[in-house]
């Protein structure tokens, strides 16, 4: 295990330290972990080389440093402090694990003052709009399944929910309930967090950063600005105003497909993983912080989609489908309405269908307070073939035009099976074909990508 860290950089969930006598930052560390994400810290080690320097008397520092934690930091938090050897060197590891009563903070400083939390590599304190969202952490209702008792149901606009529920049969004030977007109080309806930020034309009246911003810049920075668009629709209306407007400043063409009379669209970035990336954001945004909406950024080499809110896990969990919900309702409400197939199963697909179309892989970090996805428009490989389809690909090349029924010999299926391959590659125009018309029985196929 210590040789597998070593190998890894420090980030939200690990931090190399040469000795502990810093303990000031050490016990900063722990604190921004156990509000974060968790993590790990290494004594011994180096921060830049990370070159296994080790430490004396391991035993009297990790007693040292289990006194100091338990004296120090409040509520109280319980690390796992193990000792490890190398060599004739020895490690002290500190592994901290998410806490569920956070906030956590130095006892002598106080909550205002000592509140960590973990961001990229770094340690940082915490806003006021952070300490609050760490205290609702605790409680077993997210943000947006809050009751708003101020707020008269009125604000909703019933008639796009019903709209939108059309498909469900008995879309009513209870149906309402159940999802979250109204509750009860002293019999009156109210709106909650969610259903408002949902439904109601007047949310930015109460949350006047739930937005989207959006915007096409010239070059690679954010110096010309080409066209922008402030998008303060209701959020269940919020993906499809986001995507018009991603569509109109990406390289979108039309294909008419083999055997379909009707135009398909590809683009440039695939859409299902702009589209994930864009529900994502408005479903992983906490919209309890103030200073800025979720914003959409289109250079000439990359899109940028950024949403308020830290990740409530690592990002290596993200890509392997691991995935905390943070808006119930919101999340909730999407689902139902098909926007969401799968929970945690978003990044994944996105990864695949970027992997699918050669593109660069999308990088998912954390900036400040922010998340950010970014999708690059450089391709790096042609669009991944799966064996049967390479041995295609390979046949082409080598003979120039085949017929399928020379294909379905060479990669011993039957033509049926043979010509539902063919169809595929030509969507994803990697073949084009010869023909005299659309049943042509003499029909060829030849390679289009290099």
């Amino acid at each position: 295990m210590l040789l597998e860290l070593l190998h890894e950089q420090e980030g939200k969930c690990l931090e190399f330290k040469q000795n502990a006598t810093s303990t000031k930052r050490i016990l900063e560390t722990i604190i921004a972990f156990s509000n974060t994400s968790g993590g790990k810290i290494l004594i011994g080690i180096e921060d830049e080389t990370r070159h296994l320097v080790g430490v004396e008397n391991p035993t009297d520092i990790e007693v040292s440093l289990a006194n100091c934690i338990n004296d120090s930091i409040y509520p109280q938090i319980i690390p796992n402090i193990e000792i490890l050897s190398w060599q004739d060197k020895h490690i002290v590891m500190i592994e901290v694990f998410p806490g569920i009563s956070k906030p956590y903070f130095l006892k002598n400083k106080g909550e205002i003052h000592s509140t960590y939390i973990r961001v990229g590599s770094t340690n940082r304190l915490a806003d006021s709009f952070m300490v609050d969202a760490l205290r609702r952490s605790r409680l077993v209702k997210t943000y947006d399944e809050e009751l708003m008792p101020e707020v008269s149901s009125e604000v909703m606009d019933f008639r796009l929910a019903s709209e939108l529920f059309s498909h469900k049969d008995s879309f009513n004030e209870k149906h309402m309930q159940t999802i979250g977007i109204l509750g009860s109080l002293r019999e009156e309806m109210h709106p909650t967090v969610g259903g408002l930020l949902l439904f109601s034309p007047h949310k930015m009246q109460y949350f006047p950063d739930a937005w989207i911003q959006a915007g096409l810049f010239q070059g690679a920075n954010k110096t010309h600005i080409l066209d922008t668009q402030n998008i303060t629709v209701p959020l269940a209306q919020a993906v499809d105003k986001t995507m018009e407007f991603i569509r109109k400043h990406v390289n979108v063409r039309l294909m008419i497909p083999v055997d379909d009379l009707r135009h398909r669209e590809v683009w440039s970035i695939p859409y299902t993983a702009i589209r994930e990336a864009v529900i994502n954001a408005i479903v992983h945004a906490d919209y309890s912080l103030a200073g800025s909406p979720i914003r959409i950024a289109i250079f000439d080499d990359r899109l940028e989609i950024e949403n308020p809110g830290l990740l409530p896990f690592g990002l290596r969990d993200i890509k392997e489908g691991i995935s905390k919900i943070r808006n119930r309702v919101i999340a909730r409400v999407f689902r139902e309405l098909g926007l969401i197939e799968r929970w945690g199963s978003g990044v994944q697909r996105i990864l695949s269908e970027c992997h699918d179309a050669g593109l660069v892989e999308p990088r998912f970090e954390e900036i400040g307070t922010h998340f950010r996805v970014t999708f690059y428009k450089e391709q790096i490989n042609p669009r991944r073939l799966d064996d049967v389809d390479a041995l295609i690909v390979d046949a082409l090349r080598k003979n120039g035009q085949l017929s399928t029924k020379t294909l379905a010999q060479i990669i011993k299926l039957s033509d049926r099976q043979t010509r539902t391959r063919l169809i595929k590659l030509l969507q994803r125009s990697i073949i084009g074909e010869i023909a005299r018309g659309k049943t042509d029985p003499e029909k060829k196929y030849f390679l289009k990508i290099s």
